[in-house]
């Protein structure tokens, strides 16, 4: 479960979820965005080995990566939204960052 929402936040850019899955989703989401960062063959590997998808992987490293080259870390957001209205959970919108330093 937790490699297909860091899927769906490389692939969407934002997702919308519970609170405590966004929280759990962020490191390796900011780990993968920072092996992006490398650039290098054995990061590239690490990333696929992780994700299991050629077509995230090749925006990681094509898109993700240089757009974030500038940034230290603290590539994601978390934005409260209020609780689900079925079981009142809290819901919250997992995004990355515009590319600003």
């Amino acid at each position: 479960m937790l490699r297909n929402l860091v899927k769906d936040v490389l692939i969407h850019e934002a997702i919308r979820t519970t609170e405590a899955k966004a929280k759990e989703t962020r490191s390796p989401a900011e780990k993968m965005i920072t092996l992006g960062k490398d650039g290098s063959l054995h990061a590239r590997r690490q990333a696929l080995k992780y994700l299991n998808d050629k077509f995230v992987v090749k925006k990681l490293f094509d898109e993700l990566g240089p757009r974030f080259a500038a940034r230290r870390g603290g590539y994601t957001r978390i934005i409260k939204l209020g609780p689900r209205g079925g079981d009142g959970a809290p819901m919250v919108r997992l995004e990355l960052l515009a590319d600003e330093a």
